[in-house]
């Protein structure tokens, strides 16, 4: 009797504790991550310089410390005039925006070491991958009951999905990633951008009698719903088959028809993208996480950035409506002091500008490390590459095509992960990445 009560124990605890892990995750369980005071300091000096930072390269902007340890406002003179009015409340842009700069450092330190295109690997090695995840990036369909259908799923998404990723972190070095702003028309980047490892465009930014504006080299292009629905036209803005064409959100029933019809030549994917929370939906955010992912340096055009420019206008059209100029504003400048970017703009066109007050990458991974600790992100404090993996698979080992062929950059990161693949969980509350280790 005595045996079998001591059995109900041991079985009652091992269940709490299942539950205490599921809940809080295996690192919790472990113990809480200790931030020590020297990783403290190592945010702090981070923190410090970035508001120098802000301050010496802002054009007016000023980061002052929020009401928690993390936080940090990004502040507008007084006497900026907001002319973007929301559509419903009527109410102006604000002057202040709020952001988590612990967050914001761990989450794109884990983009830089990133795959961020969606790939049959990942979701075979998600958890009823296909079945809870596939379905969500598809268009739905009674026939497709959430893809227990395997087969049918797969039908849809080998148009856009590879086996293995196309694309690996430090695959390109430096990178331009040029948005669709109006304030491209004021100064002459054209030949400049051209310059540039690789150059990344989106939706149906036109290129042809815009060249000494926009530069005529294309070689990536992301694409939101709208566009992917016009895949036809978008694939004609460049020399057919050149751009590769990276869609954003689900595929449609529409973009299938057309992949085999017209067919479109380019090389079509869809973009496995980490979660930034509302300050980060835009395609022109989404384009930047994308050549982080894949470059050494990112350089942006053409993002209305400057003071006194406040309203959203395209090169190519008139004004749009939806666009909160003054928040992207803050936010790029945030990614730049953190050494993610550097701007140009018409008020920031000399290419040889030197940003002050950026950190330099030792600071970056001690504040990374503390950043983590203090949000008790999987792995918080790990000195190795899988430390934040909260779901790692072995799968068979296969060769990836071309890999003998990468930058020694890109096959230095490879050997650094001992050819593992990493990639952001989008739905991960603790924003853990999904790794994917050969066998042998």
């Amino acid at each position: 009797m005595r045996l079998l009560q001591l059995a109900f124990i041991v079985a009652l605890t091992s269940g709490l504790a299942a539950i205490y892990i599921y809940a809080t995750g295996v690192s919790d369980f472990y113990g809480p991550h200790q931030v020590s005071d020297e990783d403290l300091e190592a945010f702090r000096s981070l923190q410090r310089g970035f508001q120098k930072c802000v301050s010496s390269n802002g054009l007016g902007l000023q980061a002052v410390s929020g009401t928690d340890f993390c936080e940090i406002v990004l502040q507008f003179p007084s006497n900026t005039d907001s002319k973007w009015r929301d559509p419903k409340t009527g109410e102006s842009e604000g002057l202040s925006f709020s952001y988590n700069l612990c967050e914001a450092l761990a989450t794109w330190e884990q983009v830089r070491n990133s795959t961020t295109v969606l790939t049959k690997e990942f979701i075979d090695a998600l958890p009823n991958g296909w079945e809870d995840y596939a379905w969500r990036r598809i268009n739905k369909g009674i026939l497709l009951n959430r893809c227990e259908n395997k087969t049918l799923c797969m039908e849809k998404l080998s148009l856009v999905l590879p086996e293995k990723p196309p694309y690996f972190p430090r695959q390109f070095g430096r990178c331009a990633v040029v948005g669709n702003s109006g304030d491209l028309l004021k100064t002459k980047f054209g030949k400049e951008i051209d310059g540039y490892s690789a150059v990344f465009r989106e939706n149906g930014a036109p290129i042809q009698n815009y060249t000494d504006y926009v530069g005529s080299k294309s070689t990536f292009r992301l694409l939101n719903r709208g566009s992917a629905k016009a895949l036809d036209k978008v694939a004609e803005l460049y020399d057919t088959g050149k751009e590769v064409l990276i869609i954003k959100t689900t595929i449609h029933d529409i973009m299938n028809k057309m992949i085999q019809e017209i067919p479109i030549q380019n090389p079509v994917y869809l973009m496995l993208g980490a979660s930034f929370g509302s300050a980060a939906k835009g395609t022109g955010l989404k384009a930047l996480e994308f050549a982080l992912s894949i470059c050494d340096t990112v350089d942006m055009y053409g993002f209305t950035v400057d003071p006194g420019y406040k309203e959203w206008t395209r090169y190519f059209s008139e004004s749009r409506q939806g666009h909160t100029p003054l928040q992207g504003r803050a936010y790029y400048q945030m990614m730049e002091c953190l050494g993610l970017i550097k701007i140009h703009s018409p008020m920031r066109s000399d290419p040889n500008r030197v940003v002050k007050w950026l950190p330099d990458r030792g600071t970056v991974a001690a504040a990374r490390i503390a950043s983590e600790k203090l949000l008790r992100r999987v792995g918080a404090g790990s000195g190795g590459p899988l430390g934040a993996c909260s779901i790692i698979k072995k799968l068979v080992k296969g060769k990836h095509k071309g890999v003998s062929g990468l930058r020694k950059a890109a096959v230095e990161h490879q050997k650094y992960v001992k050819e593992t693949t990493m990639y952001p969980l989008e739905h991960d509350y603790r924003h853990g990445l999904l790794c994917t280790k050969p066998t042998s």
